[in-house]
């Protein structure tokens, strides 16, 4: 069920398209029948070089200046769509597509697609509305596919419908509140009113994933493939290596470091799940473990080696591990595997049973858990 219509200051529509930037005219036209409130405060559009030259000539110019007409025609508020809202696709060193064609320009498309949409949904106080009339197919794929991955509650797709045999008619943008006369192609040329057509547009429901998305994908350039595997990985059985010589873990599919303190208090819980031990009490105040210190000691030396310098932890551990540590490592251990997983982090924390007092330890079956090398 789609999340009912909210007024958000800033609404961004983006568009993809090829050939036909009336795509853009025609979805405001659209658009306008359900309310300003819906209607965009700043259009974005991606295509190739000569889809971006054509939507500037036919859109932006003084003449014909299609959106411009549209805004008059129908006294449609402001909104920001000039040469610098027209993002051309580019390959993956940094060159201008002329066209999709080959593996690697589909690459290169759903990369900048999916960094696009990244980008425009990053800001809370937005609303995206992304449009799959334009393009080849596979652009209107991947648009709809990373929206699906970065998509929050109030953003919407959706498609634009225009009756044949004003479809992709390259002299029709929007219907025209007066009558104008165009003319269909070939012998049998007839004339058109423009007037008379019949645009619709058809909202497309779609899953959002965002929640299942690692924190480190929200931020930064990221690749198509990478997210959609992030994403894969979140619908799987959680899985945790844990690779002591590097410093690092990998959960569900995502690799990261630890500090070795870290690393060793989530190695100490990991071995004990192995071992199907009982849940660990925090140490009470002024009561600290010995045994507690002992294990997780024999980890810690395991991480930063013989030569290591390890002085400190062990005086800080040399009566027991008491609760301040206890605590303040857990938390630093969980803070870290939060800010890369996000909402994924849950089966990797260390958790508790919620009875009195509360007894820690990991949740994951033991077949999840394994130490070794974290191949690349």
């Amino acid at each position: 069920m789609e999340t009912p219509q909210l007024r958000y200051p800033r609404r961004i529509l983006l568009a993809v398209t090829g050939l036909t930037p009336q795509v853009v005219t025609e979805t405001l036209y659209a658009l306008r029948h359900r309310g300003d409130e819906v209607l965009p405060t700043e259009i974005h559009l991606l295509s190739t070089a000569e889809g971006i030259e054509r939507a500037r000539l036919t859109l932006l110019s003084d003449e014909p200046g299609w959106f411009h007409r549209l805004r008059r025609d129908y006294a449609l508020p402001a909104m920001r769509f000039d040469e610098s809202c027209l993002h051309v696709l580019e390959d993956g060193a940094g060159r201008t597509l002329t066209d999709i064609r080959t593996e690697s320009d589909n690459i290169a498309a759903a990369d900048t697609i999916t960094d696009w949409i990244r980008h425009l949904t990053a800001d809370d106080t937005s609303q995206l509305h992304v449009s799959l009339a334009g393009g080849r197919k596979s652009m209107g794929f991947y648009a709809g596919y990373a929206l699906s991955l970065y998509g929050r509650p109030q953003d919407r797709l959706s498609h634009v419908l225009v009756m044949p045999p004003y479809e992709s008619h390259p002299d029709f943008f929007y219907p025209t509140p007066t009558s104008r006369i165009i003319y269909t192609a070939g012998a049998d040329s007839r004339p058109l009113d423009t007037k008379a057509a019949a645009v619709t547009l058809a909202d497309i429901p779609f899953v959002r994933l965002r929640r299942s998305l690692p924190k480190t994908l929200l931020k930064g350039r990221t690749r198509f493939s990478q997210v959609v595997e992030a994403a894969q990985s979140s619908l799987t059985q959680p899985k945790l290596t844990i690779d002591l010589e590097h410093r690092s873990i990998q959960a569900g599919g995502v690799g990261l470091t630890l500090a070795p303190t870290q690393l060793a208090f989530l190695a100490w819980f990991a071995r004990r799940r192995l071992a199907q031990a009982p849940a660990l009490v925090c140490p009470p105040d002024g009561v600290p473990e010995p045994g507690y210190a002992s294990a997780y000691l024999a980890e810690y030396m395991k991480i930063i080696g013989a030569m290591g310098d390890g002085d400190r932890t062990h005086e800080r551990l040399r009566q027991g591990m008491d609760k301040a540590f206890f605590e303040q490592t857990k938390s630093k251990l969980h803070r870290r595997i939060d800010d890369v997983l996000g909402h994924t982090a849950g089966p990797y924390l260390i958790g508790h049973d919620g009875a009195r007092p509360r007894r820690f330890g990991l949740t994951l079956p033991p077949e999840a858990i394994r130490f070794g090398r974290i191949e690349d």
